[in-house]
């Protein structure tokens, strides 16, 4: 017995049950068994086979690699209680102390159910915030064409340049908004944005062209923080324009977005332009002139008006105070695992979140700017809780992180 003490304090083995009955069974072995020819790994392999393969009056084999028993005349009597696996992955990160056939924990990414540990899954984020909505894409494309105002977004409009359904001279920029103030208003409620629609209206034989520039801010904040649309760019929509039957010259300018482009939106900034359309040299194309670049006195700059602005979209269910609890327990968990839990949770909505940024070469950190703008957190926590996150994503299996471009400050 003397022998046994170094032996297993210098090998460790993560099948070898150490409790009193193992370490009597594996004094008598060696002291009766113990042959210096022999190596270390034989005897461990001799030991496990005693321990875990030796029912029924039975001696089998043990093998560490399948962590199974080999019975004499393919039998299978001889099969023991065998001890959990212990190691990476899928593995247990340590057996239960009361059963130390069953896995006690698991590692980064797996959960404990039933005594083994399976891949960690996000539960469903709709008790958090919503994505998406019951409309089907033809219904949502039919609904979009015919601008139904059950898929209208109420929102206020703001411009201190112009006013609805009034004439104003179209010569200077014209600055507009539509905005939600969810916070005061909808504070339990984000939104999508599918599609805008304008009615623009000119004066007759106008000359003149609007140009529209649309800037989307997602959760709120400065208009800083909103991104520009890049209408007809790298396969994005175009403006739609529709002659009416007016006695003026008025058209529908309408923007789809739908499923493919939609997005968060709180405020959308509109800047009018206009410019003069003037035949070129060839008599078969275009030529736009900016209206205080071109002046001649015999050209009819007309007035414009805009009789109406309205965004597409739907609401979703938003619970800030459900997601400041899983952050909560980012530092104050309330049993163990339910911080992995929360860091699981708070990862699947930053990527559902993000996955909806505008097209580019990388997305927008619109998740930085929910936590800013919508849940009222400081730029040092949301930089706390972006950097736990990424730790966090690491140590998952087959996970791959990804950049994203900063919007929000």
């Amino acid at each position: 017995s003397i022998l046994v003490t170094p032996f297993l304090t210098t090998y460790k083995s993560k099948h070898l049950t150490r409790n009193n009955k193992a370490f009597r069974i594996t004094k008598i072995f060696i002291t009766k068994q113990h042959d210096d020819t022999k190596s270390s790994n034989y005897w461990l392999n001799r030991i496990q086979s005693f321990l875990y393969c030796n029912e029924n009056g039975l001696l089998g084999s043990f093998s560490e690699e399948t962590h199974t028993c080999t019975c004499p005349n393919d039998q299978v009597a001889c099969h023991g209680f065998l001890p959990c696996t212990v190691g990476d992955g899928s593995a247990c990160l340590s057996c239960a102390p009361d059963n130390r056939t069953r896995c006690g924990s698991c590692n980064a990414g797996y959960m404990l159910s039933q005594g083994i540990c399976k891949p960690e899954v996000a539960e469903s984020t709709e008790h958090y915030i919503g994505f998406e909505t019951d409309l089907q894409d033809l219904e949502m494309k039919y609904l979009l064409q015919k601008t139904d105002r059950r898929i209208e977004v109420h929102a206020i409009f703001i411009s201190n340049d112009m006013r609805l359904n009034n004439w104003f001279d179209p010569s200077w920029r014209k600055r507009m908004l539509l905005t939600l103030k969810s916070n005061k208003y909808k504070s339990s409620l984000v939104h999508m944005i599918l599609g805008l629609s304008l009615q623009i209206c000119l004066t007759k034989n106008s000359t003149l062209e609007p140009v529209l520039a649309v800037y989307v801010n997602p959760f709120g904040g400065s208009h800083s923080e909103s991104w520009f649309m890049p209408v007809n760019e790298n396969s994005f929509p175009d403006w739609e324009r529709t002659k009416l039957d007016l006695p003026l010259q008025c058209y529908n300018w309408t923007l789809t977005l739908g499923n493919k482009w939609k997005t968060f939106f709180e405020t959308v900034h509109i800047y009018l332009r206009s410019r003069i359309k003037s035949n070129g040299p060839n008599g078969n194309e275009s030529i736009y002139y900016e209206p205080l670049e071109f002046i001649d006195p015999s050209r009819n700059l007309g007035y414009m008006k805009i009789n109406n602005i309205q965004v597409f979209g739907y609401s979703m269910h938003f619970d800030p105070e459900a997601i400041r609890d899983l952050i909560l327990q980012l530092d104050y968990p309330y049993t163990q695992g339910s911080q992995d839990s929360a860091l699981l949770q708070l990862l699947e909505i930053r990527d559902r979140v993000n996955k909806l940024s505008p097209p580019g070469q990388r997305r927008l950190d619109l998740f930085s700017c929910l936590l800013r703008h919508r849940l009222k957190l400081s730029t040092s926590e949301v930089v706390r809780i972006q950097s736990a996150l990424q730790a966090f994503n690491a140590k998952l299996p087959n996970t791959v992180d990804y950049d994203t471009t900063k919007l929000c400050s």
